[in-house]
């Protein structure tokens, strides 16, 4: 399954006391109370955390698109990835088949599935979702996983070139999806969301935002497919409560 996505990338370029009654002295001893200190736990708290999904890996938001990084995001994608690297390579295909390794990843890590992640997924990136998804209770691994159809709005926030001393050349896509979760079905039910979804209450808990990030060698001589590795899940409304 990993081999076949990565060629598709490639080809398209998460107790109280008890109470006694005592018959008292007439001199009173010191008392002393044993009573145990009563603690407290505010239980409304932990179900506002379970409803809420930590970012996964220690990487900067992106929520929004740059202007800029656009301009720049166009002219690297088509005067210096195609003629140069990729003569295939269309930067909307591209994205439209990262959404499917978005769900393929997002599927494995919900299910706590680390070993699919093998051959997609770059090893450090594996370790620290490991960790991090070990940390979620069950409900939050449950909005770990996203349907490609949910992606309502995609876009490469930024496309870089890399190069080194030995003259290695490698291309870094970074891409934000924004999700909201049961759209498909909306969809095919012809009930759409308004527009203004994000500052409806009833759908905070339903809306995503993902930031992925892939990576490809293209040295010459090298073959050699996209990888994934930054992923990160999380709210938009719990970054603006912060």
């Amino acid at each position: 399954m990993n081999l076949a996505l990565r060629q598709v990338l490639s080809r398209q370029t998460f107790r109280l006391c008890s109470l006694t009654t005592y018959k008292l002295p007439r001199q009173l001893p010191a008392i002393t109370s044993t009573c145990p200190v009563i603690q407290f736990r505010n239980y409304s708290d932990d179900r506002v955390e379970t409803r809420r999904l930590p970012q996964l890996m220690e990487f900067p938001p992106i929520v929004w698109p740059s202007f800029i990084k656009y301009i720049k995001n166009w002219m690297f994608a088509n005067f210096i990835i195609r003629p140069y690297f990729d003569q295939e390579f269309s930067l909307n295909e591209f994205i439209d088949a990262s959404k499917f390794a978005v769900q393929v990843v997002s599927e494995s890590l919900q299910k706590g599935d680390f070993k699919s992640l093998e051959g997609l997924v770059d090893k450090d990136a594996i370790a620290s979702l490991k960790a991090a998804v070990s940390q979620l209770s069950v409900s939050q691994r449950q909005m770990l996983h996203v349907e490609k159809d949910d992606i309502f709005y995609a876009f490469p926030y930024q496309v870089g070139v890399m190069f080194d001393d030995a003259d290695k050349r490698w291309v870094e896509i970074t891409m934000c999806y924004h999700v909201l979760k049961g759209l498909k079905q909306m969809s095919d039910s012809g009930d759409l969301p308004p527009l203004s979804l994000g500052i409806q209450p009833e759908y905070q808990d339903k809306i995503f935002i993902l930031n992925y990030r892939f990576i490809r060698e293209f040295t010459k001589g090298v073959e050699d497919s996209w990888w994934v590795n930054i992923v990160n899940h999380f709210q938009p409304h719990t970054l603006m409560k912060k």
